[in-house]
């Protein structure tokens, strides 16, 4: 078989590498030069299995009300005249009630789990190099209410088969001191052992490179004009070549749409109509002034909601979701407010640790934004279409790194009529 994958970050490259396996002939088409260079680029680095709940939950509604009116609030929802904004909207709020949290809960954790076998078994066979850190996920907490509802927390992940331990503040620092300067603010924290950190634009474009020694072809500098159909299904898409300005039909017997958060307005053009809407995200890579008392363990920050992770010699703090809808001039803009937020917090936890000057203070931080493709569940698209032949594997939100390696798995044995074993998750 033929396949076409439209997009090139961690949940394309690896749909393409498990195609690959599958004995496919692969074709990826990209926008960009090289793998990994928008929603991939640079995430918060987590694999995340472990602390995966959907954002919809009974305490959601009011926390995003408040936030509302915090321009450096962690999840800000800006009213927007769209109605698929709103249409999102209205189906996150149809999620915040517990037995659906519990319901989504499941999946992603199945997801997860699933995602998290498969991404170790690449890495067994290529051997690829990103900054690979195992030595779990933490997550601290500043507030004695929110921590004492930690138990709980826990005790759901359990039920799933996570083991999230409640840990007190000094064991929180006995399994990561570099926090210590900061543990007057910390009430207390859990500890995933089996969760990991790595650089996933990295992983991402060894990955590409393999593919393509393998024989994957990639299109790279390509739009994608539009999809043919013919009756119920595919025909051909047409790309057009950025630097020649040349367009060309693809053929194939299935096109896979994972283009993040655009995949749902490519999809729109064909009727496939999801709902996946951009949450516009944020990260800091900060070089590391003193390597010694850096964190090797990635923590979760559970005041600003924030990711804080070690690639190599630089720390990636990363977090912030601002659901303003798809605006050209404004996509890859960065909102002072945010990054500036993001580099006081790591200075404030981890003082003198990073380099946390700004660019007029003599510094150089590398901020970067980018959509993460969010649905109401934060449960990805994963499967076939209306439209034969053509398939779906987007919508992961910001567990597109968590989750990639499974997702490209599992859309390449259905695409190849198997079935993948991933217990609770339902596909499209």
């Amino acid at each position: 078989m033929k396949t076409v994958i439209f997009g090139a970050g961690i949940i394309g490259v690896s749909t393409a590498w498990h195609l690959l396996q599958e004995g496919h002939e692969v074709v990826v088409v990209d926008r960009q030069p090289q793998a990994a260079m928008e929603t991939s680029f640079a995430n918060a680095a987590q694999i995340s299995v472990s602390y995966c709940e959907p954002w919809a939950n009974k305490h959601a509604p009011l926390k995003m009300l408040q936030w509302m009116f915090r321009a450096d609030s962690p999840l800000l929802f800006r009213p927007q005249l769209d109605w698929q904004q709103w249409r999102w909207g209205l189906q996150f709020l149809a999620n915040c009630n517990d037995a659906a949290f519990l319901k989504n809960t499941e999946q992603i954790v199945a997801l997860g789990a699933y995602s998290h076998r498969a991404l170790k078994d690449v890495v067994a066979a290529t051997g690829i190099d990103y900054n690979r850190l195992e030595r779990g996920i933490a997550h601290y907490y500043t507030d004695q209410a929110s921590f004492d509802s930690a138990g709980e927390a826990a005790a759901l992940m359990g039920k799933f088969g996570v083991k999230r331990n409640v840990v007190s503040r000094d064991e929180l620092l006995n399994i990561e001191p570099a926090y210590a300067a900061f543990k007057d603010s910390i009430v207390g924290g859990t500890f995933t052992p089996s969760d990991e950190s790595g650089d996933a634009r990295l992983f991402t474009q060894a990955l590409a490179k393999l593919c393509e020694a393998k024989g994957v072809k990639f299109l790279w500098n390509h739009d994608v004009l539009r999809l043919n159909t013919i009756g119920k299904g595919m025909d051909t898409a047409v790309v057009k070549d950025r630097l020649t300005q040349r367009e060309r039909a693809l053929s194939g017997d299935a096109f896979v749409v994972a283009c993040g958060s655009y995949s749902a307005p490519l999809l729109r053009t064909v009727g496939v109509d999801l709902p996946i809407y951009p949450g516009k995200g944020y990260s800091a890579t900060l070089p590391i002034l003193k390597p010694e008392k850096a964190p090797q363990v990635s923590v979760i920050d559970d005041e600003l909601k924030i990711a804080i992770s070690r690639l190599g010699n630089q720390l990636r703090v990363a977090g912030t979701i601002e659901l303003n809808g798809y605006n050209k001039a404004l996509d890859t803009d960065l909102a002072r407010t945010r990054c500036e937020m993001l580099v006081k917090r790591i200075e404030r936890v981890l003082p003198g640790v990073c380099d946390t000057r700004l660019k007029s203070e003599g510094g150089n931080p590398n901020f970067w934004t980018g959509l993460r493709p969010a649905t109401p569940t934060n449960i990805p698209y994963i499967g076939r279409t209306k439209v034969n032949k053509l398939w779906v594997n987007a919508g992961h939100g910001t567990l597109g790194w968590t989750h990639g390696a499974g997702s490209g798995k599992a859309i390449a044995m259905l695409i190849s009529n198997k079935k993948p074993e991933i217990g609770a998750f339902r596909f499209c």
